[in-house]
């Protein structure tokens, strides 16, 4: 979700590589319960925040795109070989940070089952293709935007193998008064049996009210940020 995959910061450090518990929870981010069936009130949000949220995508969704389709990042898809263990997966995810997925929408949609979950304290929706087009509707206005993945894990819980992954995300916003959307977070991608993913689900350091309150922040550019 950013103008290009150069623009964001410095490379990333290799993140490490282990064994989650089945309660984990990570240091000073905030986990919702990671129910399926859960609405807007497990992470605390006011659902007029996620009818909010869900408007102005839809909003966006209706204007005119301001870039082609991901045709040839979707095309190479088509040429990866299927993951045949966590660790495949891990692999593809750690290179999709590499390019600042969130941030650049140029992520690898393969290893993703097509009604895929998706889901973060303000919205909720299934299917990989309208989040690859959520991704695309935001690029545009990201600016100096980086993605820091900070450590990597795979465990499971029950009978459901997942990726927990966190990073740290920081970018201006292309608006008059150039907001700076700074949150750190995690996400969870709880795969199926043939190791795709089915679940993407996003759990942040600050609230959805919090988080969106840095829209209305002036934040002055930094040299060099």
């Amino acid at each position: 979700m950013a103008p290009s995959p150069t623009a964001w910061a410095s490379p990333l450090a290799s993140p490490r590589l282990s064994y989650a518990k089945q309660n984990h929870r990570l240091p000073n981010v905030r986990c919702g319960s990671g129910s399926r069936g859960s609405g807007g009130d497990e992470n605390g949000t006011p659902p007029v925040i996620r009818a909010a949220v869900s408007a102005i995508t839809e909003l966006l969704r209706a204007l005119p795109p301001n870039k082609k389709p991901r045709q040839a990042a979707e095309s190479g898809d088509t040429e990866l070989e299927l993951p045949r263990s966590v660790e495949d997966v891990v692999a593809v995810l750690e290179a999709d940070y590499q390019r600042a997925y969130f941030l650049t929408g140029n992520f690898t949609l393969g290893i993703y089952a097509e009604d895929c979950l998706f889901e973060d304290p303000t919205i909720k929706f299934r299917g990989r293709s309208r989040y690859s087009q959520n991704l695309d509707l935001l690029v545009p206005f990201f600016d100096s935007p980086s993605l820091e993945l900070e450590n990597i894990e795979k465990g499971l819980k029950v009978d459901t193998k997942f990726i927990i992954a966190t990073w740290k995300l920081r970018t201006y916003l292309r608006l008059p008064w150039r907001p700076l959307i700074a949150i750190r977070g995690n996400t969870t991608y709880d795969l199926d049996e043939e190791y795709k993913v089915v679940r993407h689900a996003e759990s942040w350091d600050v609230s959805a009210l919090e988080a969106i309150g840095q829209l209305f922040v002036s934040t002055p550019k930094q040299t060099g940020s």
